[in-house]
């Protein structure tokens, strides 16, 4: 009886496993997210604007995104697909700090609860995902809140309205269905303009030759590598006390140190700076200021192990 069991959520899901241990495996809360398989992403735009509101499948997946600007939140709320229940993000920028906020949320009938969140200052976007054939229930939508939190917690990108949610045990096989939801969110989050699940260390898809990457200054050494969004310091990296003199000409390089010293980024210890946690950059040479105190050419100052420069490596691709 047990082994029919698991044939047919096996079945049921499309998946396959040497055994129903390998299968609960699934559930390991990762914080870099396993490897993906290629998808087939279907994206309509009913008024034909990307900026617009939009929906987002894939290909043999049950489930549904509706992404919408809060200014077409009336739009948004009368579609028949947010009478079911559901997941959703709000997302925007908090009004003191500047820095990206997001709301994650459940409901049973999304529509009701969007109403809700119009008193809600700070956002400007709403991502909403729900199940075509209805069977998405109120125990699967808390346990895929729950995900989006923790997984949205680790990656920290964002300031979260809400620190934790109640979840809920689900069955065995409920629970792996789960999984693969949770996984089609977290694949097409990007695509609707999110990058909420998206760590700052996760490197390109296509991985440039020498791998880690350092930068050394006065005994500070930092490391890091290239991401599709510019460059990213991890985290243990170290940094300068002191910028150099001819650092009051690049005030943005001494702003941001400040801030990253301030919000606990930076500690000071051992005679240097301490990165707390990877710190994604707009270019390798935004990076290599903060860690030198001053102006950086990062294309020279970041080097493989054997001292080949990332200009070099660059030429190589």
């Amino acid at each position: 009886m047990r082994m029919r069991e698991e044939e047919i959520c096996k079945k049921a899901l499309g998946l396959k496993f040497q055994s129903w241990q390998d299968a609960a495996g699934i559930t390991t809360h990762l914080k870099q997210p396993p490897t993906m398989d290629s998808v087939t992403i279907k994206l309509f735009l009913p008024r034909g604007d990307a900026k617009s509101l939009r929906t987002a499948e894939i290909s043999n997946w049950t489930g549904k995104a509706i992404a919408a600007p809060r200014t077409e939140l009336d739009e948004l709320i009368l579609r028949p697909e947010l009478d079911k229940a559901g997941v959703y993000i709000l997302s925007g920028t908090d009004p003191l700090s500047g820095s990206p906020r997001a709301y994650i949320g459940e409901a049973e009938v999304v529509r009701e609860r969007l109403r809700q969140h119009k008193a809600k200052e700070f956002w400007i976007s709403a991502i909403v995902f729900i199940s075509k054939d209805e069977n998405l229930t109120k125990a699967h939508v808390r346990y895929l809140e729950n995900r989006l939190l923790t997984e949205a917690t680790q990656v920290g990108r964002c300031a979260l309205e809400q620190n934790e949610a109640s979840g809920a045990k689900l069955p065995e096989c409920d629970r792996e269905d789960m999984e693969v939801f949770f996984s089609h969110i977290r694949q097409l989050l990007p695509v609707l303009g999110s990058d909420l699940l998206i760590p700052f260390s996760q490197p390109a898809a296509k991985q440039q030759s020498g791998g880690i990457l350092f930068c050394h200054m006065k005994g500070a050494e930092g490391q890091g590598h290239r991401t599709p969004d510019g460059f990213v310091v991890l985290k243990g990296s170290t940094a300068v006390l002191e910028e150099r003199k001819a650092a009051k000409r690049w005030p943005n390089v001494v702003a941001l140190r400040k801030q990253f010293i301030s919000d606990g980024t930076l500690i000071q210890k051992d005679g240097f700076y301490h990165f707390t946690r990877d710190v994604q950059f707009s270019s390798p040479s935004a990076a290599a200021a903060v860690i030198e105190g001053g102006s950086a050419n990062g294309l020279i100052e970041w080097k493989t192990k054997n001292g080949t420069v990332l200009k070099e490596l660059d030429e190589q691709t």
